[in-house]
């Protein structure tokens, strides 16, 4: 890939919005990060879709947080750390498991309703890995309930402006300075000039054939942040959730952790439980230690799932505790108060991305990161369930106030001395067939690159992508999509062949090891213009 920008411009040209805050994404961490800078001038808001849509909704087990009685801050980061691998930043987590109490506690005044008893005190659950019961939830749809606040005292802030429908192309980067971005607003493509600029756009699960994130996941903000020169962090560990619904026709619905968390069993294909042949956690192993005993599983018995059984639940307990999960799987045929769920491991979220401090800070100026898309080392090889809400909420207040730190300090920022324009062509195929394209490196990376990889394998990859990149580009929204898609899967799997071990979500079978001596280190990648 020798394009720093994948579309031809001339920012005398376009049409501008100007903004002092930009902020990509909104999902808990972009809201999250809106409201923040909105205490300190204006904020424009935008996303890819509808305001509504982004991977926070579809959070179902809950928000991580030290505030039962049995609990300690100690022991959540203990617990975070131990998750990651030896890759954690330690600052970092103590940063989100300190801070998180207090962004819980203002989500629970901003109106939030997660469960608990008839005294008001929450109701803490436990899901994988985690010691101590410390899971706040409504329900299984904590991430619809997260964003639905988030969103209700978003659109109260006066300084809060939101434009739904715009995709984001490139930043504006010129000197090391972000100068915003180069977006289709309203069918055209327009120059969104900010005095600071948030990514905040989530994950790229979509990039993977079996994922559990929705549509809009194609790893834009990865791919527009390397292109620009970001440093980017980890992009080796991809986390597969364990369990996602299996049924021909249905979309890889997310099976939260909590029901394992309360109690259910995995069975192969013949009925036996197998989790205790590979961990003494057994259902509650870490998530890539569950997500390859159930890929061997099915290998061992040659069949395309196993099964979750919940069936010693109560229907009216089920009924109340997971009622998202328990209508989906209706609508399939599938009542889980009777019968075993069929389940399947599934792409669900990246520990790496945009390599940040703690302030949110990228290494370009004015230009900051949080939540999914951003790296801040919190999570290691492998992050702890129900810490990425956590994540969100503390990182995207971090991200805001970053940027209002630096718009105060670098006074009216001024635009490019030397207006920018693309130094080259993109030759254009309007004959490309894009969706195949798509599907390719989809199937790919879930086949080579996903839950076990090799070096034959990956390589494999990278030549393919190499073939697709030297093809595009047809213009509209669905090919830059799919560059960005390119552009992701690129750095994962460049990221997965250079650590030759295994370790967290990373395995290699010709590296089956984890290796401290080599390899108990970050790999950083950045885009170099040819």
């Amino acid at each position: 890939m020798n394009r720093r920008y994948i579309v031809e411009f001339n920012l005398k040209n376009l049409p501008i919005l100007q903004t002092e805050f930009l902020i990509i994404g909104s999902g808990s961490a972009g809201m999250r990060a809106a409201i923040e800078a909105s205490q300190h001038g204006d904020v424009l808001l935008v996303t890819k879709g509808q305001l509504k849509e982004s991977n926070s909704r579809y959070a179902q087990g809950g928000i991580a947080v030290a505030m039962s009685q049995n609990d300690t801050v100690d022991c959540h980061v203990e617990d975070t750390l131990k998750a990651g691998n030896g890759l954690c930043n330690e600052k970092a987590v103590k940063i989100m498991v300190e801070e998180g109490i207090d962004r819980v506690s203002e989500l629970i005044r901003w109106g939030a309703e997660f469960d608990g008893d008839e005294n008001n005190n929450l109701g803490f659950t436990i899901e994988a890995a985690h010691q101590r019961h410390r899971v706040v939830h409504r329900g299984d749809a904590t991430g619809k309930e997260t964003t639905k606040v988030l969103t209700n005292h978003l659109q109260k802030q006066k300084c809060i402006q939101c434009i739904e429908y715009c995709f984001v192309i490139d930043l504006v980067v010129e000197d090391g300075v972000c100068f915003g971005v180069l977006a289709i607003v309203n069918n055209e493509l327009h120059w969104i000039y900010a005095g600071a600029t948030v990514i905040a756009s989530g994950g790229l699960g979509q990039i993977f054939e079996c994922t559990s994130n929705p549509p809009i996941a194609t790893g834009d903000g990865f791919a527009i942040a390397w292109r620009a020169g970001c440093k980017m962090m980890d992009m080796e560990f991809v986390q597969f959730h364990p369990t996602t619904l299996f049924i021909e026709d249905a979309p890889h619905f997310l099976i939260s952790e909590a029901v394992r968390g309360e109690g259910g069993i995995l069975l192969n294909s013949c009925g036996d439980m197998f989790m205790g042949k590979y961990h003494d956690m057994k259902e509650l192993a870490p998530r890539d230690i569950v997500s390859r005993a159930i890929l061997n599983e099915m290998q061992l018995t040659n069949s395309p799932c196993v099964y979750l059984d919940a069936t010693h639940l109560s229907t009216e307990y089920i009924q109340k505790r997971f009622p998202t999960i328990h209508q989906t799987c209706m609508h399939y045929g599938v009542d889980i108060s009777s019968s075993p769920i069929p389940v399947r491991s599934a792409a669900h979220f990246m520990m790496g991305g945009i390599q940040t401090n703690t302030e949110a800070e990228t290494n370009i100026k004015g230009l900051f990161a949080c939540g999914e898309a951003a790296c801040t080392g919190v999570h290691g090889a492998n992050r702890l369930a129900s810490n990425s809400l956590l994540e969100c909420l503390v990182f995207g207040t971090r991200a805001g106030n970053a940027a209002a730190v630096y718009l105060n300090q670098a006074g009216n920022c001024q635009m490019p001395k030397n207006p920018i324009k693309n130094r080259k062509k993109t030759e254009l195929n309007v004959d490309f067939d894009i969706k195949s394209a798509q599907q390719l490196v989809r199937k790919s990376m879930w086949e080579f690159a996903g839950i076990t990889r090799h070096a034959n394998n990956l390589q494999h990859i990278m030549k393919m992508l190499d073939k697709i990149d030297v093809t595009t580009l047809s213009d509209g929204i669905e090919a830059f999509e799919l560059q960005n898609m390119i552009d992701a899967a690129r750095l994962i799997t460049q990221a997965a062949l250079q650590r030759t071990e295994s370790r967290g979500a990373h395995y290699r079978h010709d590296f089956p090891k984890e290796n401290d001596v080599t390899w108990k280190r970050h790999i950083d990648l950045q885009y170099k213009d040819n």
